[in-house]
């Protein structure tokens, strides 16, 4: 299942949002300023200044008399200074209207709150406030067979409005077959680090299974565990030290150690329900994310 964002950390401009109801019945609470990725193995990520968050305005209700809301939903990666990085499923099934920002801020839902208490009832205000807005470019072959779902999009951002507000390097693409030229024994031995805003692992209590967290920027270890044409599939497991991804990761970095170098090998798309097992990252040296690449950043 796609590990967009369902609400966790989500406001409504001038009133929270305290829980809402996920597709597949994980109802998520609100923490303003929580641990995010999962909990465990897992560390602030202030350093990696190129991930940020993706942050949507739409009309959830219909109604034009009643304010847009505003929810940071996705995370994704700066790839050049005008190039927002981040999973095709983050950008598509949206009301007529949908505008979508960018923001690098460590703590965006600190920022989305702040802003909404200084803008009470002002969307365009809330949104401009936290990120800078750009223009979405989904693959058009999205979404495609599971073996290969081009699930990958970005978002086309003015270069100046994004470094006047942020420093930052942009994220190192891997080489076409990159990954899929290491063998097996290299590709166990490579360091992976999952990077993201989204939510913890689940937890149980008397209202059932919950993902507290969110909205701040985490970074945990994660392990490798297959390579697929489209795919690479990483260890979440806490017993080996590792952390992973859970709901409002999706897009969201994944690098690896390459060369001695952090490289941008694969974005999170899915894992399992619960965020203990597996983090199911899109690779980007496939011949499929290079090609809807080429057009928007200098490829290696």
């Amino acid at each position: 299942m796609p590990f967009r964002n369902a609400g966790t950390t989500s406001r409504s401009v001038g009133a929270a949002v305290a829980a809402l109801v996920f597709s597949v019945g994980l109802v998520m609470t609100s923490t303003s300023s929580a641990m995010a990725i999962n909990s465990y193995n897992a560390t602030p990520a202030p350093e990696r200044t190129e991930v940020g968050a993706l942050i949507v305005r739409w009309d959830d209700d219909a109604d034009p008399a009643t304010p847009d809301r505003v929810d940071w939903e996705c995370s994704g990666t700066m790839v050049d200074g005008d190039t927002f990085l981040t999973a095709g499923h983050c950008t598509t099934d949206w009301p007529a209207g949908v505008r979508f920002y960018v923001s690098l801020d460590q703590d965006v839902q600190a920022a989305l709150d702040s802003a909404a208490a200084a803008h009470p009832g002002d969307p365009i205000a809330v949104s401009t406030a936290v990120g800078v807005e750009g223009l979405a470019h989904t693959d058009p072959a999205y979404p495609g067979p599971s073996a290969d779902p081009h699930d990958i999009a970005v978002i086309q951002l003015p270069a100046a409005a994004v470094a006047a507000r942020w420093t930052f390097t942009p994220a190192t693409l891997p080489g076409a077959g990159e990954l899929g030229a290491l063998g097996p024994q290299q590709l166990d031995a490579t360091p992976f680090t999952v990077v993201g805003y989204g939510t913890q692992e689940a937890r149980r209590g008397p209202g059932g299974q919950t993902h507290p967290g969110g909205g701040v920027r985490m970074k945990a270890p994660v392990g490798f565990n297959a390579l697929n044409p489209s795919w690479v599939r990483l260890a979440m497991t806490a017993p080996q030290g590792n952390g992973g991804a859970c709901y409002g990761d999706s897009g969201g970095p994944n690098f690896a150690v390459l060369d001695g170098a952090p490289v941008l090998a694969a974005t999170t798309i899915t894992g399992d329900s619960p965020c203990y097992a597996t983090n199911v990252a899109y690779r980007l040296d496939s011949p499929a994310a290079r090609s809807f690449l080429a057009p928007f950043v200098a490829l290696p």
